[in-house]
C-alpha cells in the first residue's frame, strides 16, 4: 500500500474509532493509530542503537585485546633476548627476526579470531535451538572477523617485532 492509501486508511480508522468510542468533535482523540512505517522506523531506531552499542563494545574489546597481544609479544621478546642475540650473531637479518615475531603475533590473533567465530556460531546455533529465533552467521562476518583479528595482530605485533629486530647482538648475548 502506498503512502496516500495509508493516510486515507488512517483517517477512516480514526473516524470509525471516534464514533465507536463516542469522542465529541471538539475533543482530541483518546487513542492513537500507527502505520507500519511507524513500527518500521521504531525498529530501525532500536536496532541502529543496538548496532552502535555493539560496535562500541567490540572496539573496546579489540583495543584491550590488542594491548594484551602487544604486552605478550613484548614479554616474548624480553624472554628470548638471548635467542635473538644468537640468531643475529649467526647472521640473521633484521627482516627475518621482525617477520618471526610478527608472524607469531598474527598467528596468535588469527587463532583467537577463529575461536571467537566458533564461539559466536555456537551461541547462534544454541539460541536458534533453544528459542526458535532465526539466527544467521554470514560468510562475510566470518571473513571480516578473521581479517580484523589478523589486522590487530599485525598492528599490535609490529612494535615488539621491530624492537626485537633492532636488538644489538652483543647486548642481547650479555642479557641474563
Amino acid at each position: 500500500m502506498d503512502e496516500q492509501h495509508t493516510d486515507a486508511a488512517i483517517i477512516q480508522i480514526k473516524s470509525v474509532l471516534r464514533l465507536r468510542r463516542h469522542v465529541p468533535a471538539n475533543r482530541v482523540d483518546d487513542f492513537e493509530v500507527f502505520s507500519d512505517d511507524a513500527f518500521l522506523t521504531l525498529y530501525n531506531t532500536i536496532t541502529g542503537g543496538i548496532v552502535a552499542l555493539m560496535m562500541l563494545i567490540s572496539s573496546i574489546a579489540l583495543i584491550v585485546g590488542g594491548i594484551g597481544v602487544m604486552n605478550i609479544m613484548l614479554v616474548a621478546v624480553t624472554e628470548r633476548t638471548r635467542e635473538i642475540g644468537v640468531r643475529k650473531a649467526l647472521g640473521a637479518p633484521r627482516r627475518a627476526i621482525l617477520l618471526q615475531f610478527l608472524i607469531e603475533a598474527v598467528i596468535l590473533t588469527a587463532v583467537g579470531g577463529l575461536v571467537g567465530i566458533a564461539l559466536g556460531a555456537g551461541v547462534a546455533t544454541t539460541v536458534r535451538a533453544v528459542s526458535g529465533l532465526p539466527t544467521y552467521v554470514s560468510a562475510i562476518s566470518v571473513i571480516a572477523g578473521v581479517v580484523v583479528s589478523t589486522g590487530v595482530g599485525i598492528f599490535c605485533g609490529l612494535y615488539p617485532a621491530m624492537r626485537a629486530s633492532r636488538l644489538d647482538p652483543v647486548e642481547a648475548l650479555r642479557y641474563e
